[in-house]
């Protein structure tokens, strides 16, 4: 895959998982505010099963946002291997990693059976 390319796909990605992370901010801070007043209010009027239903949401919420974050951050170091010149190499074995999955999964940092192998290895540990 071409420099081009490669940049026009992981920019297409990083603004879309912006606009995401931005919705998921803006429902998540109003969360936590209602968390904040929701820890104010005497809890005799309110029901066990709501409040566990409130806290699950709140924290689905955030944990969405942590994993778009997470992938932000994969796409600016797949950026920084793209200035580098090693976008596109597999980080375990160095072999090329075929466009198809690029285009996939555009900051991917390993081939298919590497990162096989290494959710394997996540699974065991």
């Amino acid at each position: 895959m071409d420099k081009r390319t490669a940049r026009k796909l992981l920019t297409t990605e990083r603004t879309r998982l912006s606009g995401i992370l931005e919705s998921l901010r803006s429902e998540t801070a109003g969360g936590e505010r209602d968390a904040e007043a929701f820890s104010d209010i005497s809890l005799g009027d309110q029901h066990p099963a709501d409040m566990g239903s409130e806290v699950f949401e709140l924290e689905k919420g955030m944990s969405i946002r942590n994993n778009v974050e997470a992938e932000l951050a994969d796409l600016e170091r797949a950026m920084h291997r793209l200035e580098e010149g090693t976008y596109g190499a597999c980080e375990a074995c160095g072999r090329k990693i075929p466009d198809p999955r690029l285009r996939a999964i555009p900051a991917t940092r390993f081939c298919v059976e590497d990162q096989a192998r290494a959710e394997r290895e996540a699974r065991i540990a």
